[in-house]
């Protein structure tokens, strides 16, 4: 896909807002919003209020984390915490580096913007139900398909920069 991560990200959160604001739509006015371990509804709002509630942290969350770190992590007087951070951050090395670090932030925020529309929808099916109850296989499934990929995110971040090239100094 063509553009930088920010301008990716600002298209999937675009998506994402579209998602939740058309498919709450269906919910009812008083949604149930907070579910107890079984998948029983423990908490209610408007649907005004989830609603606002819900975009705010499905297009909040992933654009701090990414908007923010972008930001942090162009500034030439950055504390970038890295293995071999002398060879990673050297001048002849560093825009590559920083460029690195932007787009594998943007990745995490992508999926987390994914994963938080996923529990949007399950949330959205368990308010289609008499009484309201979330699917717990559903959500289990989802948050460990996110930690298996923060996991493997994490190692490639670490891989990346744990070593750098042989026959290379600083």
């Amino acid at each position: 896909m063509p553009g930088s991560p920010l301008v990716r990200l600002a298209l999937l959160v675009a998506c994402g807002a579209a998602f939740v604001w058309l498919t709450a739509s269906s919910l009812p006015s008083v949604v149930a919003s907070h579910f107890g371990v079984a998948g029983d509804a423990n908490g209610f709002m408007p649907r005004g209020l989830y609603l606002r509630f819900t975009l705010g942290f499905v297009v909040g969350l992933p654009a701090l984390l990414t908007i923010g770190s972008h930001l942090a992590i162009g500034s030439p007087r950055a504390r970038i915490n890295l293995p071999n951070r002398e060879y990673w951050l050297a001048p002849e090395r560093r825009n590559e580096t920083v460029s690195y670090l932007r787009a594998h932030m943007a990745r995490f925020g992508a999926v987390l913007l994914v994963f938080l529309c996923y529990v949007h929808w399950l949330v959205v099916r368990a308010n289609e139900t008499q009484p309201p109850r979330l699917s717990n296989p559903a959500m289990l499934g989802g948050l460990a398909a996110f930690i298996v990929f923060a996991l493997v995110w994490s190692r490639s971040f670490l891989r990346r920069f744990r070593n750098q090239p042989t026959g290379q100094s600083v």
